[in-house]
């Protein structure tokens, strides 16, 4: 597991795009719950992790699909988004 941030504003959008790869991938339950408890702590979307398992109809449910939804969520609720790359 990699060094897990405390604000999503911490993360790029591409650092965030790997933390998504690595819960889909996790080795162990354990560590799929942590990086999940990390998901849910830091992502301020009311759905949470259910962006992830249970996708609203036609949502785009892919891991950038995902991230648009975080940011345009946060955009639209004056709450820090993702960390710019520059």
């Amino acid at each position: 597991m990699k060094n897990l941030k405390p604000k999503l504003a911490d993360y790029t959008e591409q650092q965030f795009i790997a933390l998504i790869r690595e819960l889909d991938g996790a080795d162990t339950e354990r560590e799929r719950d942590i990086l999940l408890d990390h998901f849910n702590i830091i992502v301020p979307h009311p759905a949470g992790s259910d962006l992830l398992y249970f996708p609203e109809p036609g949502a785009d449910y892919s891991d950038e699909g995902v991230v648009r939804t975080i940011r345009e969520w946060c955009a639209a609720n004056d709450h820090p988004g993702f960390k710019s790359p520059y």
